[in-house]
């Protein structure tokens, strides 16, 4: 468990680097499209389509990453007042009932969503759009992946720190 550890950290780090490096390159874009529409009177629906794209596969990569920071949104109310064992078992729960299963389900069922991408090689319907559409399909699967290993990083961190609140329930 510590090899797939250490791996999921170098490949979640990398993930981050990627939409880091992503973020700016989208920003650049968009600026450029609003001065180019605005200040030149030129617009591309490619561009614009580039732009969503690039968001689209910021928001997958950067989410398992995100996951592993604790900069996830997530609501607190009840939580905070919880002590550290009930924390525990309410970070091992919700891992295995919602993480898993919602990811589980993206997977599986992106898989055939991708395939019929790619057996008509589908691209923009609108003219001047961006071809091969199906590509950034394929980063569906890959971004619940991600996330869906974060989440047994932290389901695992989650039931060691279960288990070391054993002997102290009132923790």
């Amino acid at each position: 468990m510590e090899r797939f550890l250490r791996i999921n950290e170098k490949i979640q780090e990398g993930a981050g680097a990627i939409s880091s490096f992503l973020t700016v390159v989208l920003v650049l874009l968009i600026v450029g499209d609003v001065v180019g529409r605005y200040v030149f009177n030129v617009g591309s629906v490619a561009l614009q389509e580039l732009e969503w794209h690039i968001f689209a596969i910021i928001f997958l990569l950067a989410a398992g990453y995100t996951f592993k920071k604790g900069e996830h949104v997530k609501i607190d109310v009840l939580y905070n007042r919880f002590n550290s064992r009930k924390k525990a078992l309410v970070d091992i729960t919700g891992t295995v009932l919602l993480l898993f299963s919602f990811a589980g389900f993206v997977i599986y069922y992106s898989i055939e969503f991708i395939w019929a991408s790619y057996s008509i090689h589908e691209g923009s319907p609108d003219p001047g759009g961006l071809p091969a559409r199906y590509l950034l399909k394929t980063v569906i699967p890959l971004g619940f992946i991600l996330l869906a290993m974060q989440g047994v990083a932290f389901l695992y961190e989650a039931v060691n720190r279960y288990k070391n609140q054993e002997g102290n329930p009132g923790a």
